[in-house]
């Protein structure tokens, strides 16, 4: 038991029978506890007699409405702490990575958009957002957010993530952990990053693949997210990864769990197992003989809890002990961490919610604001040769594709609607008609005389084309097309992006493509519009149209902002948090790659494909310019625990406001072991109006160019450091050098990601 462990968990422990013990490391779906439903206090009474640990989603797993929920978590608890011998209430969980996935939750963008505003503080609040919800309604743990860096757009997850770069992935994850937390767990929701460790380095892009990683890049890359949010943010909760890594198998690996997660990063908050990862060491990987062994191996490891039901931490837990294979010390340390939790979160104290209020906190109009304004500042324009802004004096448009007129497409997997669509077909297609389409906004913001027509043309993932004929006539008839193409999210097998849902191609999915070539034959002037939650390859396409915007999934107040964002109510500022591929030939493919990499030896490209991107990470254009100038760097050397300026001046140049994403890029142009071409090392979004400057300043702290030397060790080494300033890792406008001064190589007690930045 940790030294800082709570005195009640002690008292509690010591008084706790071994099926009291048990019940507090497993949990139990809230729809098993329905009956038409609605809760039932027979199966309640029959599931919980001796406690329980965990309540697993209860709305999303149930068709209950936020006052219902509300009520349900309070019948939950009283019966938990009335009527059960200790009284000890339980941690009801929910998913939480684009909103709470509750009906009437607000649904944000999903998080790979969220990452491209490049707003850390624009995460938290949202994150404050959905905190309040899920406190509504009795929920203190949210199953987010995702840490994995997204390197192989074929992962079907990839939409969940922050992105390719440790440090934006860091500094997205810190920022969503402290929103959902907020300053002290007893007012706000528990945190769960995850996946621990290197479930989005699957191979072939397949989930739950073995990750290919070796331990440096583990360590350089893949562990900064983690490092940084639990050091800086006081994640309270990990979830671990499904896969295998280097061998092991994550979910049985002590290695990984208690000395890599506790011991070397200092975590000592609540490990949850991902849903029946504790049987896939069984079922899936094969590396253990029966179920009763992987129950073992799990806690062994360091998995305090089995979600999200139990199978393998009951009687099979049981049976261990008795048989001598598990010690009773590792029960109760499992035991301990679950306690220790419930009493920071004020559960002993205040296990009940004012079900009273909940309906309205769910109707907060701020919430709908906060989505609305997140979708604007998410969207990226990747092209654009003077089609957009859109004229008001179109005469005709033509709005065509399978996600132009489809609320439910602008929705990532893990929403209310997208996840629960088979389960609750009717309530969540009521949960539909409050989201505007692309369609509804683009009608809602044309001018008077614009006549704007419709055709669907395709299916996401049907091959049918009958619907390509109408789509012709209707951009045959008009002045200019928005071609609305993409993803639907979800889990089953009639979604092209989510969880489970791997692309092998990267084309876009069903006949869409074969669509676009349609379209593009009618010689109209064509905007590409593309909600999606993976990049796509558009080089045959891309060179065609005119202009070209990423949504991503925006969630329910992207309808509307995409069609800001096309007549010029908006300007697009966001930046691309990954790079795109040429073809999936290159994957994987990201800009912080070794000097060695993205070139063949001594040619350079491919024999068939250039080697570039088709767009680099950063990258995202603006209806204005931005010109960077007057680079100072200061002073020219510094040392361990000193700090550098790097000021510049950003000027538009232009004749409208608009927001710039200023990027800092550093190279330790020679090492102890080689280092990366650049790294991002700080960022800055501003908004300039026209003809406006403003001086930008970054103050980062030398440290922050430490990394593993040959022994792993955090190490800062002597010598030149190139710095670029740019609008994307490929667009650098200014360049100059510093130099790290010391006698051989520092050590560095541990990582730094933030580099504080000063706007005038």
């Amino acid at each position: 038991m940790t030294p800082n462990v709570h005195p009640q968990v002690r008292d509690l422990l010591a008084r706790m029978t071994l099926d009291e013990k048990l019940a507090q490391l497993n949990a139990c779906w809230m729809r098993d506890l329905l009956t038409d439903g609605r809760l039932d206090a027979d199966k309640l009474r029959q599931r919980c007699r001796a406690g329980i640990g965990q309540i697993t989603r209860p709305a999303g797993s149930s068709a209950l409405l936020p006052d219902a929920l509300a009520e349900a978590a309070n019948q939950i608890q009283r019966f938990l702490v009335e009527e059960t011998r200790l009284g000890i209430p339980a941690i009801l969980h929910e998913e939480c990575c684009a909103g709470a996935m509750v009906r009437q939750g607000t649904t944000f963008p999903q998080p790979i958009g969220l990452a491209s505003t490049f707003q850390p503080d624009l995460i938290a609040e949202m994150s404050a957002a959905i905190r309040s919800q899920l406190r509504a309604i009795g929920v203190r743990q949210g199953l987010a957010p995702v840490l994995d860096l997204a390197r192989d757009p074929r992962w079907g997850r990839f939409e969940e993530t922050f992105g390719e770069d440790p440090l934006l992935v860091a500094r997205c994850g810190v920022a969503y952990v402290r929103g959902l937390q907020g300053d002290d767990l007893r007012d706000g929701v528990m945190a769960t990053g995850k996946h621990f460790i290197g479930h989005s380095a699957s191979q072939g892009g397949l989930n739950c693949a073995p990750a290919l990683l070796g331990r440096r890049e583990l360590f350089e890359a893949y562990l900064l997210p983690f490092q940084a949010a639990i050091q800086a943010a006081g994640l309270a909760s990990i979830m671990n990864a499904y896969p295998e890594l280097d061998g092991e198998v994550v979910a049985a690996s002590r290695r990984l769990l208690t000395d890599l997660l506790r011991e070397a990063l200092g975590f000592d908050g609540l490990v949850v197992s991902d849903y029946e990862a504790i049987m896939m060491i069984h079922t899936y990987h094969f590396a253990a003989e029966n179920l009763r062994r992987a129950a073992v191996l799990a806690v062994q490891a360091g998995l305090d809890i089995e979600l999200p039901t139990t199978c393998c931490y009951g009687d099979l837990l049981r049976q261990a002990l008795e048989a001598g294979e598990v010690d009773m010390a590792t029960i109760d340390q499992a035991v301990s961490r679950n306690l220790q939790k419930k009493f920071e979160l004020g559960l002993f104290e205040h296990p009940y919610v004012e079900a009273e209020r909940a309906a309205t906190t769910f109707a907060d109009p701020r919430h709908r604001e906060l989505a609305q304004r997140i979708a604007r500042q998410s969207l990226v324009l990747l092209k654009n040769d003077g089609l957009l802004p859109l004229p008001r004096t179109l005469h005709s448009l033509a709005v065509i594709g399978p996600n132009a007129h489809n609320a439910r497409n602008l929705l990532g997997d893990y929403t209310y609607p997208a996840h629960l669509e088979d389960q609750f077909p009717a309530e969540t297609a009521e949960e539909l008609t409050r989201i505007p389409t692309v369609l509804d906004g683009i009608r809602a913001l044309a001018a008077p005389g614009t006549q704007v027509r419709y055709a669907r043309g395709c299916d996401n993932l049907e091959p049918s084309t009958d619907g390509f004929a109408e789509a012709i006539r209707a951009a045959e008839q008009a002045d200019a097309v928005i071609l609305v193409l993409g993803d639907r999210s979800g889990l089953t097998p009639r979604c092209t992006s989510g969880e489970t849902r791997d692309s092998a191609s990267l084309r876009l999915p069903g006949p869409q493509e074969a669509l676009a070539e349609a379209i593009l034959a009618t010689g109209k002037p064509v905007a590409l519009v593309l909600v999606t939650g993976r990049p796509y390859d558009l080089s045959r396409i891309e060179p065609r149209v005119q202009a070209i915007l990423q949504a991503w999934l925006p969630g329910e107040a992207g309808g509307l902002a995409i069609a800001e964002a096309l007549f010029g109510e908006v300007n697009p500022g966001g930046k691309l948090p990954v790079t795109f591929p040429r073809s999936v030939g290159q994957l994987p493919i990201f800009y912080n790659h070794k000097p060695s990499a993205s070139r063949s030896n001594w040619h350079g490209d491919y024999m068939d494909e250039s080697v570039r991107p088709l767009y680099p990470f950063g990258h995202g254009l603006s209806y204005t310019y931005f010109g960077y100038s007057d680079l100072v760097i200061s002073p020219a050397q510094v040392t361990r625990g000193e700090q550098v300026d790097i000021s510049l001046e950003v000027c538009n140049s232009g004749e409208r406001a608009g927001d710039e994403v200023v990027q800092l890029y550093v190279r330790d142009e020679y090492a102890s072991l080689p280092r990366p071409v650049k790294e991002l090392k700080g960022f800055a979004r501003l908004t300039v109006a026209p003809g406006e400057r403003r001086r930008v300043t970054f103050h980062l702290p030398a440290d922050a160019l430490a990394f593993y030397d040959a022994d792993l060790r955090l190490t800062l080494e002597p010598g030149r450091v190139q710095v670029m300033v740019g609008s994307s890792s490929e667009d650098i406008r200014l360049t100059g050098a510093f130099e790290i001064v010391g006698e051989g190589p520092m050590p560095v007690s541990r990582r730094v990601w933030d580099c504080p930045v000063s706007v005038a």
